[in-house]
């Protein structure tokens, strides 16, 4: 199979493939593409308690995909919020669904209750792709974000991934111990 969790020799590749959203589209709200280290930064940051996963084949990592929280108080500990980036010559082409079954599972796995993508309003693929997915729409929220020059609304999707109440916190994620299904 080949989704591996990212490590972080993976981090020139993730941010090739997400450089060109943060330049050329409102898919991500951030002004300006962060630099090998800020992406090193959030990578290590993250990946300690959350998943991070890569396609790759043939020795070319053509998307990824990862969880971080949601919010950083307490009670938000059982939801991981997702995000997905595939690069563009490889949409529709399966991997995505791919990259978050695994993670999915993998949260699932950790304990984790909730998924939540935070999607910005011209993405139509993604909404779509998410839906598709098994998330709900839950919420907009109308002009939060300001980018090329005009406002832009942001959509809440969420997909339950366990029932009840939680027994403990979610673990840490430790990528030795995944195994792909």
């Amino acid at each position: 199979m080949p989704i591996r969790p990212a490590v972080l020799a993976d981090v020139p590749a993730m941010l090739a493939i997400y450089a060109p959203y943060v330049a050329n589209t409102t898919y991500s709200f951030e002004y300006t593409g962060p630099t090998q280290a800020e992406m090193e930064e959030r990578f290590l940051q993250y990946s300690v308690k959350y998943p991070w996963f890569v396609w790759e084949e043939n020795g070319t990592v053509t998307g990824y995909a990862y969880a971080s929280p949601m919010a950083v108080r307490l009670s938000y500990q059982w939801s991981a919020d997702v995000s997905i980036y595939i690069r563009e010559d490889c949409h529709g082409t399966g991997i995505g669904r791919a990259l978050y079954t695994a993670l999915e599972k993998e949260l699932q796995r950790l304990g984790y209750f909730n998924l939540i993508a935070i999607i910005t309003e011209e993405n139509g693929g993604s909404r779509i792709f998410h839906q598709k997915m098994g998330f709900e729409h839950t919420m907009d929220l109308p002009c939060v974000g300001y980018k090329f020059g005009r406002w832009l609304g942001v959509s809440y999707y969420r997909k339950r991934i366990a029932e009840g109440n939680p027994e403990k916190a979610p673990e840490h994620w430790n990528p030795a111990q995944w195994k792909p299904q």
